[in-house]
């Protein structure tokens, strides 16, 4: 049998060597499937550090062997680090950690030895570094008691001791401490005074998220320029004790408000039943689009677009200035409704006419017209008035 230098096959036979010898192959059986000597596969063997078989298998959100291998085809191609983290579906700040952690002491960035030492640093039980060290986990604790969040601590420990990694822990480390009780009582030592652990959900569908929305980047660009009426934006004002509620609609183009009256509540039922009823009114190609927050209340979007005729989309979470016509109409709508009001007493004879109010107020992004004015034309005069 030709002898081959090690390091001159190609990485997918490299691959199918290391395969082998997971499944259970001997290492000169797997030399001899993949044909090469066996004086080669162990040279393999020893370059990558031995070989380490995962007791459970690794979560798809982790670097693979395979992912391992496609970057250093990259990087022997000479190819940007953005380019290879683009041809392998991850982050290039996951790849510029790997290459600079998966490299060997010479430089070299081998995927074998880098598969398995990511492997190594994986098995588990780990010992807690807290647990183990009397002096950290004083420090740790006193800084908690001087009111310190463990991110603060965390970067103290790492200016302070630069040389030494036994005296160094990362944020997550020092949660995981105090919640466990290697700390003291949690009690007081968190600015939210947390004294439990909440629960993680990485990966886990979110129950609250409502099927199948339409997200605000497919709205059609039309809705930007605001030339155009019929494009409204919606959210809800929240009265004391979250018991009561009032919905809000405004125009882009035109800033022209409407209330919706919500006396029973604004679970998604109610407020589908308030957006028909309230808002049949207005005439049909003036309802063309509704934005509106991630918000429970619109779970049933589906049937107010189809008995409505609006389109309607779904700001990103915690983005209020997607809907920013109607955050600002909001705001000076607090100047009827108070922050802590109960605002289950008022009427939809009321809601109508601090509606009508605010549609006569002049605006300076209007040019000092009023909304009704600059609806006029457009509405039908009962809706003006």
């Amino acid at each position: 049998m030709p002898r081959y230098a090690p390091n001159k096959m190609p990485l997918s036979v490299k691959k199918r060597y290391f395969d082998l010898l997971r499944e259970g192959y001997k290492g000169a059986a797997a030399a001899r499937v993949v044909g090469v000597s066996a004086s080669c596969g162990s040279n393999w063997f020893l370059d990558a550090g031995g070989m380490v078989v995962p007791d459970v298998p690794v979560s798809s959100r982790f670097l693979t062997q395979d992912d391992r291998i496609a970057i250093a085809d990259g990087l022997h191609a000479g190819l940007d680090v953005k380019e290879i983290a683009v041809s392998i579906g991850k982050s290039f700040q996951t790849v510029y950690r790997e290459i600079k952690r998966g490299s060997k002491p010479e430089g070299r960035y081998e995927p074998f030895w880098a598969h398995n030492q990511a492997l190594l640093r994986r098995r588990r039980p780990k010992d807690v570094k807290i647990a183990a060290s009397a002096s950290l986990r004083a420090l740790v604790r006193h800084k908690l008691t001087e009111r310190w969040s463990p991110q603060q601590v965390s970067r103290f420990l790492a200016r302070t001791y630069p040389e030494d990694p036994a005296m160094r822990v990362c944020p997550e480390t020092i949660y995981r401490a105090l919640f466990a009780g290697l700390l003291g009582r949690p009690a007081g030592m968190l600015r939210t005074r947390r004294t439990y652990r909440r629960r993680q959900r990485r990966g886990v569908p979110n129950p609250s998220k409502i099927k199948n929305m339409v997200l605000i980047h497919q709205r059609p660009l039309e809705v930007n320029e605001r030339r155009t009426v019929g494009h409204w934006e919606g959210d809800l004002i929240i009265g004391r004790g979250q018991a009561s509620a009032i919905g809000t609609l405004v125009e882009r183009a035109t800033r022209y408000t409407r209330l919706i009256h919500l006396p029973h509540g604004w679970k998604a039922p109610q407020m589908r039943n308030a957006l028909i009823t309230q808002t049949v009114d207005i005439p049909a190609e003036l309802r063309r689009t509704l934005t509106w927050d991630q918000g429970r209340e619109m779970t049933l979007h589906k049937d107010v677009a189809a008995l409505t005729g609006f389109e309607i989309y779904f700001c990103d979470p915690h983005s209020p200035w997607q809907r920013g016509t109607n955050e600002n109409t909001n705001g000076l709508l607090r100047q009827y409704f108070l922050k802590g009001t109960d605002l289950s007493r008022y009427t939809a004879r009321d809601l109508h006419a601090i509606a009508r109010q605010l549609n006569h107020r002049p605006r300076v992004v209007l040019g000092d017209k009023t909304p009704t004015e600059a609806m006029r034309g457009w509405l039908t005069p009962a809706m003006t008035c």
